[in-house]
């Protein structure tokens, strides 16, 4: 393999650690009383500031429950057909459902809550280096995006810098709720391309905006 290709395998793998570790319900610091490694160089890696040694990917990929040709996206296509693809389980239940490859740049997913027994507590909150966008398929979604509480519904949208603490849960029992997400580990924003009709005022997307929500 050519110095370039290692090197660019390297830098892509920052999306996929993000995403696995997303995957296995961990926090940054709960992988790092795990493995030994720092919580800064695992940020760093993960956005892609820092390349990972092989003795990190070891202690990761032990930790995630993968292999280290996943991590590199070098493992075998499956055989199956693509539709095949099932959600992934967690230990809370959320399923997730991976749109993209995670080959680096923005990647998404889908996220399916599940219905709840009880009244939800406020969500546990992270922060971390990126952009986030998120967009309601289904149910109730409680975003806790730094001191704010906003309700999402069926075709809200709320996009948003990670570094700010957020977090998001089931807002009311019931009943599930399945959500999109596109993540951009540099920092990476959508910019919307189709100009406005002739004669007409520009529509905006309708996203979450603070104290116009519907509050848990």
């Amino acid at each position: 393999m050519a110095v370039d290709d290692v090197d660019g395998t390297l830098a892509a793998m920052g999306p996929r650690l993000r995403a696995a570790r997303e995957h296995h319900g961990a926090t940054l610091a709960g992988v790092s009383c795990a493995t030994g490694i720092s919580t800064s160089t695992l940020s760093r890696i993960e956005t892609g500031r820092r390349k990972p040694t092989l003795e990190v990917l070891l202690h990761l990929s032990k930790e995630y429950g993968v292999s280290l040709d996943e991590m590199a996206g070098t493992a075998p296509a499956p055989t199956a057909e693509p539709r095949a693809t099932a959600p992934l389980s967690f230990g809370d239940d959320k399923a997730v459902l991976p749109l993209t490859r995670y080959v680096g740049g923005l990647h998404a997913h889908k996220h399916v809550l599940p219905a709840l027994e009880n009244p939800p507590a406020r969500p546990r909150q992270v922060s971390h280096d990126g952009h986030e966008w998120l967009c309601v398929l289904y149910g109730r979604l409680w975003l806790a995006l730094g001191d704010q509480d906003l309700i999402l519904t069926p075709g809200h949208v709320a996009e948003f810098d990670t570094r700010t603490p957020h977090g998001v849960a089931n807002a009311s029992p019931g009943g599930p709720v399945e959500y999109l997400i596109m993540f951009g580990p540099q920092g990476e924003r959508l910019r919307p391309r189709t100009p406005a009709a002739a004669g007409r005022g520009s529509r905006q997307p309708n996203r979450a905006q603070a104290g116009r929500e519907e509050q848990p």
